[in-house]
């Protein structure tokens, strides 16, 4: 892996693992117990992938901050999400990031199990060029996003979790005169029919 100076900070949104609260569109085909036993999963394959990356690692959970979960405080910063919707809860993370000195601030989910370690690298690697730098998901949002400033037109004004967020996005950008870095197009696991193989076989 590559070794980064602290000035690179990796944001992580979670939610807390609990029966009926997480991947509601796929329990409305899979049922709620197979729906968290999935984002249990997920998360595990977050943890997974973030621990190699040499940056500061900060989780922000949505409803309370969790001492005793799979991110220990000795290696993740934990933090507690806040505001309205979704854009104003990443908005205040980078802007949080950025006050303390970060220069490069990339989040991501806990939604896309194609995503690696090394897809967060060339983020931070893309910073180096460019503005901002996109994960594009299949379903019209993103899995990812980096910046080395805030720029908060981004996170305002969207439609969060529909098919629209990725171009408004990236309209956002281009208004703003920023130059953007585009990764590969991956999935986020939102339906059955999103679910890899590994995930099937763990489900009852």
């Amino acid at each position: 892996m590559k070794k980064y100076s602290n000035k690179y900070a990796l944001l992580v949104f979670v939610k807390n693992a609990e029966l009926g609260r997480v991947k509601t569109r796929l329990a409305q085909s899979i049922g709620d117990t197979n729906a968290l036993t999935v984002y249990r999963a997920l998360i595990e394959k977050t943890k997974e992938i973030i621990e190699p990356i040499n940056a500061q690692k900060v989780i922000y959970y949505s409803d309370y901050i969790d001492e005793y979960d799979q991110f220990p405080e000795k290696v993740f910063s934990k933090r507690l999400q806040m505001g309205d919707d979704l854009g104003e809860r990443m908005k205040n993370a980078f802007e949080s990031a950025f006050n303390v000195g970060f220069e490069k601030v990339v989040i991501i989910g806990s939604d896309c199990w194609e995503l690696d370690s090394e897809t967060i690298e060339i983020a931070f690697d893309g910073l180096n060029e460019s503005d901002v730098v996109i994960g594009p998901a299949y379903d019209g949002g993103y899995y990812l996003l980096g910046m080395k400033k805030l720029n908060s037109e981004i996170f305002a004004n969207k439609e969060w979790s529909t098919e629209n967020v990725l171009v408004d996005t990236l309209l956002d950008v281009e208004k703003a005169g920023c130059t953007i870095r585009l990764l590969q197009t991956l999935s986020d696991v939102d339906y059955a029919e999103d679910l890899p193989d590994e995930l099937k076989l763990i489900l009852d």
